[in-house]
């Protein structure tokens, strides 16, 4: 089930142009992982918007934080090497974040993301890598189910902005159904 523009903004208003340029590549992306039922597009529309502030970021906005800061030496991110933590910041409409996981999305995609991370920041392959995560995490599955709690929980590790989320699902839900 494609997604169209005037759907899009509907569902994420703040968006605005960028509408427009992520419609076709999140369709191409949504269709490679089989998100293409109403409810798998809602869930899935609603974290990227909420992960990429409605489309207007492929990039984590760096400080660093305390919690950026704390991203170096994550062995758990695979973040081995000096700089490994802000080289590999989160990025995408999923914000891919660690060494690990860009190896992993890299070698899933056919990318070079370990040596060009910012591919990750061109709309294609921010959407590809949103949906590649969604597929490898499960969320399909998840979306069958309407555990929008799981989903966030898989994305985030906790529920921050489960209230934005939340109101974003509802809008998507309204929208695609």
């Amino acid at each position: 089930m494609p997604i169209t523009s005037q759907q899009l903004l509907q569902i994420l208003p703040r968006a605005g142009q960028q509408a427009g340029v992520f419609v076709p590549v999140l369709n191409t992306a949504m269709s490679r992982f089989a998100i293409v039922t109403p409810l798998r597009v809602a869930a899935f529309v609603a974290q990227v918007g909420h992960e990429s502030g409605q489309l207007r970021y492929v990039r984590e906005i760096w400080g660093p934080t305390a919690q950026q800061a704390g991203y170096e030496g994550r062995t758990d991110l695979g973040n081995i090497v000096k700089g490994d933590g802000s080289k590999y910041r989160g990025r995408g409409l999923i914000q891919i974040t660690g060494r690990a996981n860009y190896a992993a999305c890299g070698e899933a995609l056919g990318l070079d993301l370990m040596n060009r991370p910012e591919l990750l920041e061109q709309p294609q392959y921010a959407a590809l890598s949103a949906a590649w995560f969604w597929s490898t995490h499960g969320l399909n599955t998840l979306a069958d189910q309407g555990d929008f709690v799981k989903i966030t929980r898989r994305i985030n590790g906790g529920l921050n902005g489960q209230a934005d989320r939340r109101a974003l699902y509802s809008k998507a839900l309204k929208v695609l159904t």
